[in-house]
């Protein structure tokens, strides 16, 4: 039998299992399909993936993260502050501010607390990529590209901005960025009148993107509020996506339509982004919840 808690932030669901202490054998080879078979809404738990609690040699925790279709992600915003909460209800941790180590670096984390329970949570998300071989991108620099000047950064990056892809039916202009994880952001006037299922699946997929890519559909409300969809790789559409929130905070600054700190708003709720002048490091703030507990028959 697995323990395990499933938890969300702002709907972006995960099933959450302790290997800290031995809890839970599970055998390496396993875990993507125990993903695929615990994240069934229909003959499993029902989630968008499968979040593994380790132990860590570089930090105090480590986070594995496998969606709904077996893929092991870099990182996820939303799952790493349930974990968070996880770790620190479960009693695994003393402290408020944890270190987490993913496959996109560590992580370091602030918990609010009250009586026990945490309710809000941010994440250090680190510094967003740009280099077209990192997101990674496959496109031509010399006509895709324009110059972007970055706060702290030695060379003035060409950062894939407004790149014409041919999707379907539709061509979209695509902003490209890594928060550890790859994005694609498009802007448009209506959120809410894309088909997102049609385009998302499509862009997900595209040849230009050599790991695939998150897709996220952005509406800009005003100078400090963005309507945001996504797309995610791996999961399809879900209720929200952290490290896209973040994507998507960086490029509406970087195309001089938003400020460096902004609101978010989900399917699932809202996040808090700021994207610091003095660090060029992107800080999130959201909420974490638990839903339940429970066991089930490993596969």
């Amino acid at each position: 039998m697995i323990k395990f808690t499933k938890m969300h932030g702002l709907g972006n669901d995960y099933i959450y299992i302790s290997k800290v202490n031995e809890e839970n054998v599970i055998a390496e080879e396993k875990l993507p399909e125990l993903a695929k078979y615990l994240s069934n809404r229909h003959f499993g738990v029902g989630s968008d993936g499968i979040i593994i609690v380790e132990k860590s040699n570089i930090a105090d925790f480590k986070m594995r993260i496998f969606n709904s279709d077996g893929s092991e992600a870099e990182m996820c915003g939303n799952g790493i502050r349930c974990f968070a909460k996880y770790v620190y209800e479960n009693k695994l941790t003393k402290s408020k501010n944890i270190s987490v180590e993913t496959l996109s670096g560590i992580k370091y984390i602030t918990m609010q607390e009250e009586n026990g329970i945490v309710s809000n949570v941010t994440v250090d998300m680190g510094e967003p990529i740009f280099e077209k071989e990192k997101i990674p991108v496959l496109i031509d620099e010399k006509n895709f590209y324009k110059n972007v000047t970055v706060q702290n950064d030695k060379n003035k990056n060409k950062i894939p901005i407004n790149f014409n892809l041919k999707v379907l039916d539709k061509t979209f202009d695509i902003n490209c960025i890594s928060m550890g994880n790859p994005h694609s952001i498009i802007i448009v006037e209506n959120v809410d009148k894309i088909d997102i299922e049609k385009y998302g699946k499509e862009i997900e997929n595209n040849s230009v993107f050599p790991e695939k890519t998150n897709v996220e559909f952005v509406q800009i409300l005003d100078k400090e509020n963005i309507k945001m969809r996504v797309w995610e790789r791996g999961s399809g559409e879900t209720m929200a996506c952290g490290t896209g929130a973040c994507a998507v905070a960086v490029v509406c600054n970087l195309l001089g339509l938003t400020k460096r700190n902004v609101t978010v708003l989900l399917r699932g709720g809202e996040l808090n982004i700021h994207w610091k002048t003095e660090n060029n490091r992107v800080y999130m703030t959201g909420s974490a919840k638990k839903v339940f507990t429970g066991k089930i028959e490993e596969i």
